[in-house]
């Protein structure tokens, strides 16, 4: 079991300690024909969105680029957009996630006296860490003008980083940092506790660390070749302790390597790098097969042609320029995870411990941010990449059975960190069932099984207190932490594992599923209208307030980076159930009132991953990103118009500070997307999308099989976000929804908007979206 109160990201981070290249302080405006508009790859890098603006292919294993902070909160990806100095360039990167690791084999080209420590983030001079100008991103490629006068320039192929140095004349040198990381804790467990380097008579530096961070213990190999031979290579060793000359090899667990060049400016130095999860033979046959030529541009072109098929899966026109770009930038930001995880022959680390090979022609993956990727990210990639989310979905499968703890929750490199709660690889799954995705589904049930029935089987502490939800259909406050969360998501996990019991022939399991589905109302509260705490005794805690984060915040939490308001709005799955339970239409709509209008206050230990607010609803966190879009359940579908229109306008920028919280490997990317479209995938299993308001006059998506869907929206402006009709394929269409299998064998979806309400559309009982496999009485 992963012991602890609480595995948030936030508490994991504190306790682990083509188109012109856009400039990222001009903030690059779209060009006036829709297919040009290039991504904006600085959107994300301030505030709190965690993003990294260095080259990757489409979910590719090495997502190389510049590393500017590894301790801050705000700089999970490694880079944050204010720090003012780049400490090198690393080969791997989290793309938006509330928690810190990779940054694997860092690059520091370097001229003057050789300095092993990156030195003080205020004081770049006290270590290696470069000041910087010019710099430039563009999808596969960034570049970089260095303080001590070298231009960097990246880019990189599935599995290898390549890296173009060009220096001024006289001499300088290239270090090989391995243990960038933060200082070590004394008395805790080390952040590297091995590593090794060693050069190869070919002139090979290979190498090879354990990190405990985030993954605990996750292995990264590498094999690294330069293109010009150095005139003399230094290793250093533990307490950076320079080996003797002549040393081909060191071990330990902070190392390090200087290639030092007498006239560094003499030619280019390229640099090409392929790395492994398996071990070194694997990095070495990825960089054979992927690197067999120093043609830096014609790999950086290739890149971009990867780049330039991705981003044609959505394009519009209208709107402003800068929504056209946020458009484009949240759309590069959806397609950087899950990551690439198998090397060229299949070989990955599975979460049992094992190496494994995948299937012929078949690939394994990382970074599955499963808690907040299964509500939009997944959705989209079931539209514009059905192929893609088909090998996801076959890989969660692979791994479902692998895990000694079944579903995945968080798996980070063969890791299972198990971060945040549920077991929310099922709802991917389930999804893609539902939505018609061919995958053995049956194959994964006997592990979903035991993690839904089998409470003496191996645990995590994401899915704790199964045994008192199954027995008590509620979890109690006093008896485990995050109790209100952790009923509502496992209800909505036991209504996404009732769809792959009935797939797998198991009526009886899928019966008892359902009837657990609805164990969200015993932790809501009808008399007071709130998700509320619930003791063993079955009485309500009191005085309840819902801003705050729980009945004894000292302790412990009864929500997951939420709190009452936020955890009231929390249900996907059985919506008009919700609805009765807080008393009908109309007081339900007034509850969604409340939560957009109440004080945007909240307690001083908040998490800051509760962030956006409008009122109480958190935009920049996911449980409650689903909120605007339930006026539609009741009978208000203008309401959710109005909403969704401020939120795309509100919270996206085109902006280093443009995404209001941590884009999550492109949740908050992919809720955007659908939103600016004018749909969104309420309950994923259900398999349907509903309708809010289009941001844009013309958007077209491209789907599987050569099929397009075109939205339309002729005249839209910001001042008219409310829908007056809308028509499918030229016909009338009265519903405030539309079916998965409609919209994804294309047409068009045509939308007539107006500067007032039409409160007539799409809010009688008959229009109003399905849930919980029913529609409204």
């Amino acid at each position: 079991m992963i012991d602890g109160l609480s595995l948030s990201r936030r508490a994991l981070l504190a306790g682990v300690a083509g188109a012109a290249l856009l400039p990222r302080a001009g903030l690059a405006r779209a060009q006036a024909a829709p297919a040009r508009v290039a991504p904006n790859l600085f959107v994300g890098t301030g505030g709190h969105g965690h993003t990294y603006p260095g080259p990757s292919l489409p979910f590719g294993m090495v997502q190389l680029g510049p590393d500017t902070d590894v301790e801050r909160w705000d700089a999970c990806s490694g880079y944050h957009a204010d720090d003012g100095s780049i400490m090198g360039f690393s080969h791997t990167h989290l793309s938006g996630t509330g928690c810190g690791d990779m940054l694997d084999v860092l690059v520091v080209p370097a001229r003057g006296p050789v300095r092993l420590l990156p030195g003080d983030r205020a004081h770049p001079e006290s270590g290696y860490r470069q000041r910087y100008s010019d710099e430039q991103a563009r999808p596969g490629a960034y570049q970089v003008r260095l303080e001590n006068g070298v231009s960097a320039e990246l880019t990189v192929t599935a599995r290898t980083g390549w890296h173009r140095y060009r220096f001024p004349a006289g001499p300088g040198h290239v270090l090989i940092d391995l243990s960038h990381l933060e200082a070590d804790t004394p008395g805790a467990q080390p952040l590297i506790d091995e590593a090794l380097l060693a050069l190869d008579a070919d002139g090979t530096l290979t190498g090879s660390r354990r990190v405990f961070r985030w993954a605990m213990g996750r292995r990264i190999h590498f094999a690294l070749q330069l293109s010009r031979a150095p005139d003399r290579v230094t290793f250093y060793g533990d307490g950076d302790a320079e080996q003797p000359a002549g040393t081909r090899r060191v071990a330990g667990k902070r190392l390090k390597a200087v290639f030092h060049y007498d006239d560094a400016g003499a030619a280019p130095i390229l640099i090409r790098c392929g790395i492994s999860a398996v071990d070194i033979a694997g990095a070495r046959a990825n960089l054979a097969a992927e690197a067999p030529h120093w043609r830096f541009d014609s790999i950086r072109a290739a890149a971009a042609e990867a780049w330039r098929g991705a981003l044609e899966a959505v394009t519009a026109e209208g709107g402003s320029a800068d929504q056209r770009v946020v458009l484009a930038s949240a759309l590069y930001h959806a397609q950087l995870a899950p990551s690439l995880l198998s090397d060229r022959d299949g070989r990955y680390p599975g979460l049992d411990g094992q190496i494994h090979s995948a299937p012929a022609g078949a690939s394994a993956y990382s970074a599955y941010s499963l808690w907040d990727t299964y509500r939009a990210l997944h959705p989209l990639l079931t539209l514009i990449a059905p192929d893609r989310a088909q090998a996801l979905v076959a890989d969660l499968i692979r791994q479902t059975q692998q895990s000694p703890y079944g579903p995945p929750v968080w798996p980070l490199q063969g890791k299972e960190t198990g971060t945040m709660i549920g077991w929310h690889a099922v709802p991917v799954l389930a999804e893609a069932q539902a939505k018609g995705i061919k995958a053995d589904y049956a194959a994964a049930w006997p592990a979903i099984a035991r993690r839904s029935f089998d409470f003496n089987a191996p645990d995590l502490a994401s899915s704790r207190g199964r045994d008192l939800y199954d027995a008590r259909g509620y979890i109690p406050a006093d008896l485990c932490n995050e109790s209100v969360s952790r009923t509502q998501e496992y209800a909505y996990d036991d209504w996404a594992s009732a769809h792959i019991a009935r797939a797998a022939g198991d009526g009886a399991a899928a019966d008892r599923l359902l009837r657990r589905a609805g164990n969200w109302r015993n932790v809501i509260d009808p008399a007071i209208g709130f998700a509320r705490p619930r003791f063993a005794d079955g009485h309500w805690w009191s005085p309840y307030d819902p801003i705050q984060l729980g009945h004894d915040p000292k302790r412990w939490r009864d929500y997951t980076e939420a709190n009452g308001w936020q955890a009231t709005v929390l249900n996907q799955h059985d919506i008009y159930g919700l609805i009765a339970h807080l008393g009908g239409d109309a007081a339900f709509e007034a509850k969604l009132d409340a939560l957009f209008t109440a004080p945007s206050t909240l307690p001083a230990d908040a998490p800051p991953d509760i962030s956006g607010l409008v009122g109480q609803y958190a935009h920049g966190n996911e449980p409650d990103q689903h909120a605007a879009y339930l006026y539609a359940y009741c009978g208000a579908p203008w309401k959710t118009q109005a909403m969704v229109r401020r939120l795309c306008t509100e919270m996206y920028k085109n902006d280093p500070d443009g995404i209001i919280g941590n884009d999550d490997c492109g949740q908050m990317s992919a809720w955007f997307i659908f939103s600016a479209l004018g749909f969104y995938p309420v309950d994923p299993v259900e398999a349907v999308y509903v309708l809010g308001a289009p941001l844009f006059e013309r958007a077209r998506m491209r789907l599987g099989g050569g099929r397009h869907l075109e939205v339309l929206a002729p005249g839209n402006r910001p001042d008219t976000p409310y829908v007056q009709s809308v028509r499918w394929n030229g016909r009338p269409w009265a519903r405030g929804w539309i079916g998965h299998a409609t919209l994804a064998r294309g047409g068009r979806l045509e939308f007539t908007m107006g500067a007032a309400p039409n409160r007539a559309f799409a809010s009688a009982p008959a229009a109003r979206p399905p849930s919980f496999g029913r529609r409204p009485a």
